[in-house]
């Protein structure tokens, strides 16, 4: 995972946040080395691990007002009152979350400044949920992509099926069309660089998991010819959550 920091002279903004207290703690510790007043926290998309620590970084940052647009506030609240959703997460990490979730505020307009920089919350509609977003800096040609951009991991496809996968590629296309030199992935690999190759290299992923899936293979056979292209990425687990949802979904 990653929470990306965007820092002016005297303010900064988080992109996303982490999961547990401790990952928090750490990121918190890690932005206060840069000395800046951190203003908000923007969220890109609804799934919980990203918007589930903003209750903890708003412990260490007072002033950091959540934010989303109105459609990524929405499913993180539906997330929120779900008791699957909400479930499988304290399942997974028990006494390790918040114990009250904060919510993201909708913004009433997709920009915003910091120290007079512009901010763009991009809407691209999907990347591995519905209504994903991009955070777009144009003065430093940088695109922070949310779960719209993988780079280095398994790209988590549960949600979607061929032609959803097919928008998520023309929403690559729109990252692309911003003409970034940053692209900060939401899942990475630890240390992958931060470059625009990872947009290419997401949309030819979810071409080769479309193809092999459609081949008719069962959840070991398409898990093992993607390990054959994609085997120097990391998480398998989610793979095998992406091929056994793509075999049920056949019916």
């Amino acid at each position: 995972m990653s929470s990306a920091l965007i820092a002016g002279a005297e303010e900064g903004i988080l992109v996303d946040t982490l999961i547990t207290i401790d990952q928090v703690d750490g990121l918190a510790e890690w932005v206060r080395r840069f000395g800046k007043r951190i203003t908000g926290v923007y969220i890109t998309h609804g799934h919980q691990d990203h918007w589930i620590g903003l209750a903890r970084l708003q412990e260490h940052f007072p002033d950091a007002r959540g934010i989303a647009t109105p459609e990524v506030v929405e499913r993180a609240r539906f997330e929120a009152t779900n008791p699957g959703l909400s479930g499988y997460w304290r399942a997974s990490f028990p006494g390790e979350l918040p114990q009250t979730p904060v919510l993201p505020e909708p913004l009433t307009a997709a920009e915003f400044e910091l120290e007079g920089h512009v901010l763009r919350a991009v809407s691209v509609g999907w990347g591995d949920t519905e209504h994903s977003t991009v955070l777009h800096i144009p003065s430093a040609a940088a695109v922070i992509g949310g779960d719209v951009v993988y780079n280095g991991v398994h790209m988590m496809t549960a949600e979607t099926d061929e032609k959803t996968r097919d928008a998520w590629i023309a929403s690559l296309d729109a990252v692309a069309a911003l003409n970034p030199k940053i692209v900060v992935a939401g899942h990475k690999s630890v240390g992958a660089p931060d470059g625009p190759e990872s947009i290419g290299a997401s949309q030819q992923y979810l071409r080769d998991f479309s193809r092999i899936v459609n081949e008719g293979g069962g959840v070991e056979e398409i898990v093992a010819a993607m390990l054959e292209l994609h085997s120097d990425r990391d998480n398998p687990r989610t793979l095998w959550h992406s091929a056994r949802t793509a075999v049920a979904k056949r019916g």
